[in-house]
C-alpha cells in the first residue's frame, strides 16, 4: 500500500519527532510505500499534496490545525471530505474526546465514573458538579498536559480564581475545575474496533517525586522543564508495568478502559488515563484518541508487553483501519 504520514508541522522541526522516522521504517520493513504530508493552518497546500500522492491509506498523527488542539477533529472531517482512509478515530471520536468537559458528560451518561467538575468561562458557569477542594484547573481543549502545571491543583478561593484567570488569559477557553483524586495513576492502551481488547496495564511511578508538589501528570513531569526533558518533575515520574497490583483490580481498569472507548466511539487505537483511589474507585481522568506510538510510549510498550513487537503493532493498526473500509 502507498501510506502517507499525516503529521503537524512542528513534528518536523528540529528536533524531528521520533515517531515519524520509527513509522516510517516498520511500515516499509512491511512492504508499504511511504510519505509525508504536513499538517499547519493552511488547507490548499495540504489538499494539494494529498491529492498528489493519493494513497491507500493516510496514517493520521495529526493532533492540531494552526497549531489548536480544538480544531484536531477538523482534520479527519478534511480526510473524509476528501474520500480517503484513514488511521485512528472518526472526526466525532476525536471531537468528544479532544473536549475534555464533553468527555465527562458522555461517559457519566454512561455511568463510568469521573471526577465531578464545573466549566467556567469569562465569568459564566456553565456547569457545576458537587466538587470541593482540592480542585485540578484544566484547559479542557489541549492535550499532552499543556496548562497544567504544579499550580493547577489549588486547595482554596484565591488559587482558583488565580488558575482560572490564568487559564482563560492563555488559551481563550473555558477553564475546567475537577475534583482532584488522590490515588494512584494508570494508563490503558485499547487496540481495536468490533473486538477491541485492553492492553496490560501501566502505572505512572511518583515514588520519586518532589515531596511538595502534587502527584499529577503535569506538562513538566511529561516532557521536562522547557519540553527538555529534565528537571525535578521529570526525573521523578516513571512508567512502570506495576506488581502490586491484584488481578481483579487490573481486570476492573482493563473493563472501565474498553467501557470509556466505546461510549466515545473511538476507533482502533486509545489510551485511557485512571486515578484509582486507595479504597479501589476508578475514575476516567482523560481519553487520548490517536495516542503517541513512539517506540517506548506507553501505549507501545504495553502491546509488546502483549505480544505485539512495534513493526507488528504497527501493521495492526494498519490492518484495523483498513479493514473498517473494507466492511
Amino acid at each position: 500500500m502507498k501510506i502517507v504520514l499525516l503529521h503537524t508541522q512542528d513534528a518536523i522541526e528540529p528536533p524531528e519527532d521520533p515517531v515519524l522516522g520509527q513509522l516510517e521504517a516498520a511500515l516499509r520493513a512491511a512492504g508499504h510505500e511511504t510519505a509525508r504530508a504536513a499538517v499547519a493552518g493552511d488547507i490548499e497546500p495540504l489538499v494539494a499534496t494529498l491529492r498528489r500522492e493519493a494513497p491507500d491509506l493516510v496514517f493520521n498523527m495529526a493532533e492540531s490545525f494552526g497549531g489548536k488542539s480544538a480544531l484536531e477533529s477538523n482534520v479527519a472531517a478534511l480526510l473524509n471530505l476528501l474520500g480517503l482512509r484513514y488511521t485512528g478515530s472518526s472526526p466525532s471520536g476525536l471531537m468528544l474526546a479532544g473536549d475534555k468537559a464533553l468527555t465527562k458528560v458522555v461517559l457519566t451518561f454512561h455511568g463510568i465514573k469521573t471526577p465531578p467538575f464545573a466549566t467556567v468561562f469569562r465569568g459564566a458557569l456553565e456547569w457545576a458538579g458537587d466538587i470541593k477542594f482540592p480542585v485540578i484547573v484544566k484547559p479542557p481543549q489541549e492535550d499532552a498536559s499543556l496548562g497544567i502545571t504544579a499550580k493547577s491543583v489549588v486547595h482554596d478561593l484565591k488559587g482558583l480564581m488565580e488558575a482560572m484567570d490564568g487559564l482563560q488569559k492563555e488559551f481563550q477557553q473555558p477553564s475546567l475545575v475537577e475534583q482532584y483524586i488522590e490515588g494512584r495513576e494508570f494508563y490503558v492502551g485499547v487496540l481495536g474496533n468490533e473486538h477491541a481488547a485492553a492492553l496490560p496495564v501501566i502505572e505512572l511511578d511518583f515514588s520519586k517525586f518532589p515531596a511538595d508538589k502534587p502527584r499529577i501528570a503535569s506538562w513538566q513531569a511529561k516532557w521536562g522543564e522547557d519540553g527538555a526533558g529534565s528537571g525535578a518533575e521529570f526525573a521523578g515520574t516513571e512508567s512502570i508495568f506495576p506488581g502490586n497490583v491484584d488481578t481483579a483490580l487490573l481486570e476492573r481498569m482493563q473493563r472501565v478502559a474498553l467501557d470509556a472507548f466505546a461510549a466515545l466511539r473511538l476507533r482502533d487505537y486509545a489510551r485511557i488515563d485512571l486515578r484509582v483511589t486507595p479504597e479501589g474507585e476508578i475514575f476516567v481522568i482523560e481519553v487520548n484518541p490517536n495516542c503517541y506510538l513512539e517506540r517506548q510510549s506507553e501505549f507501545a510498550r504495553a502491546a509488546e508487553r502483549s505480544g505485539l513487537a512495534y513493526e507488528a503493532l504497527v501493521e495492526r493498526l494498519v490492518e484495523l483501519s483498513s479493514a473498517r473500509y473494507a466492511r
